[in-house]
């Protein structure tokens, strides 16, 4: 199975998570829209929408005739779906590849359950080899880049890149990340950092992982 397939194996397996009725929190990422594209579908009618982490995924399911809506609007989220750019065994993540990582963390926060979808190059012994993305208000970036450097790290600004919440974005690259929750709350603690991709302190409940021999479902 290519990696694609993987994707395409998990996004699918996922929908078995998604009940009829409810609102759906639909994540970015190459991933995310294989599973938008399974949703609409097999699902569509059937619920009664969906929240997206970006605008991209947001013009995706409209795309598809599924509503969309405002997070203020609703009064849960009971899943959430989305990929990942790095994975650990207790389902510790790095997000954020394609900059989306606020309104991820967001709706991940907001979610009652959390289900990640990646294919099996995604999973690691420990986070840090993919660069952690940071987003950062852009008057902040120099100094979060001095306080990213006394961390350990090697802040990389993404250039040409704004976030749609109208920010940029700092990459770390070279840190191997063994205390994932206790960074992401010294980098959140960092001022003019609006959040960072480490998604520990609210990791996923369950992993769908996308493996040659098929898809395994991994929970913490």
């Amino acid at each position: 199975m290519h990696q694609d397939e993987m994707k395409k194996a998990v996004a699918k397996a996922a929908l078995q998570y998604v009940e009829e009725g409810i609102v759906v929190g639909v994540g970015t990422g190459s991933t995310a829209n294989h599973f938008i594209d399974f949703l609409a579908a097999d699902m569509k009618g059937l619920i009664e929408g969906a929240v997206a982490s970006s605008e991209a995924t947001r013009d995706r399911l409209k795309d598809h005739g599924i509503p969309v809506y405002d997070l203020n609007a609703v009064d849960e989220i009971p899943v959430y779906i989305d990929g990942a750019d790095e994975v650990d065994a207790n389902l510790n993540l790095i997000k954020g590849g394609g900059g989306a990582l606020t309104r991820e963390k967001i709706i991940a926060a907001v979610a009652h359950k959390f289900i990640c979808i990646a294919d099996s190059s995604k999973k690691v012994n420990v986070l840090g080899d993919y660069p952690l993305p940071i987003e950062v208000i852009p008057m902040a970036r120099s100094q979060v880049a001095r306080e990213i450097v006394k961390l350990g790290g090697d802040p990389v600004y993404r250039e040409g890149f704004v976030t749609d919440n109208g920010n940029i974005i700092l990459d770390i690259h070279h840190m191997q990340i063994a205390e994932p929750v206790k960074l992401e709350q010294q980098l959140n603690n960092i001022v003019g950092v609006v959040t960072n991709g480490l998604f520990a302190l609210r990791s996923a409940d369950i992993l769908l992982l996308g493996s040659e021999t098929g898809v395994q479902t991994i929970t913490r």
